[in-house]
């Protein structure tokens, strides 16, 4: 947990010093994104909130993501990290939104994706997405890495992005 705090330390000085914010929206993450953002002191000043999306239900309802945002959208995808990442950052009216959704383990989905495979986005002033495969099943070790991950992204996107 050092680590993303250690991450998350560097995105809420930029985001404070910007006065920009971020929402965040993920799932087999498990909320260690949100709470290592959480972890700075002022963190009020840039955080808006995040969710565990983990169903479609708790996409529908905590992002406000209606079932037809879906439609032809294949799960545990790029496409669907963003539209998750674009989700909470406008449901929760903050200049960027973090997203992760995948299989922390110790079995795949059941869409076939393997146990330490995740896509992450960012969406804001810069958009980018990503997918990590780790090629282990330990769940704990998976969430930590997909947690540093997200961070890491947003850490790109606010140095691509223009200061203000």
């Amino acid at each position: 947990m050092q680590e993303l705090i250690a991450a998350a330390e560097k995105i809420g000085a930029i985001l404070k010093d910007r006065k920009q914010t971020v929402a965040v929206g993920e799932s087999s993450a498990g909320g260690l994104i949100s709470a290592a953002l959480l972890a700075m002191p002022g963190a009020s000043a840039y955080f808006t909130g995040g969710a565990v999306v983990y169903t479609r239900e708790s996409r529908r309802e905590l992002l406000g993501l209606p079932d037809a945002a879906f439609a032809g959208i294949k799960s545990v995808t790029e496409e669907l990290a963003l539209l998750l990442a674009r989700g909470a950052r406008d449901r929760l009216s903050a200049t960027w939104g973090i997203s992760e959704i995948g299989a922390a383990g110790p079995t795949g989905t059941r869409y076939g994706n393997p146990p330490g495979f995740t896509c992450i986005a960012v969406a804001g002033p810069v958009e980018r997405a990503i997918t990590l495969q780790t090629g282990i099943s330990d769940r704990y070790t998976n969430m930590i890495k997909f947690s540093a991950a997200a961070l890491e992204l947003m850490a790109q996107c606010l140095a691509a992005a223009p200061p203000r």
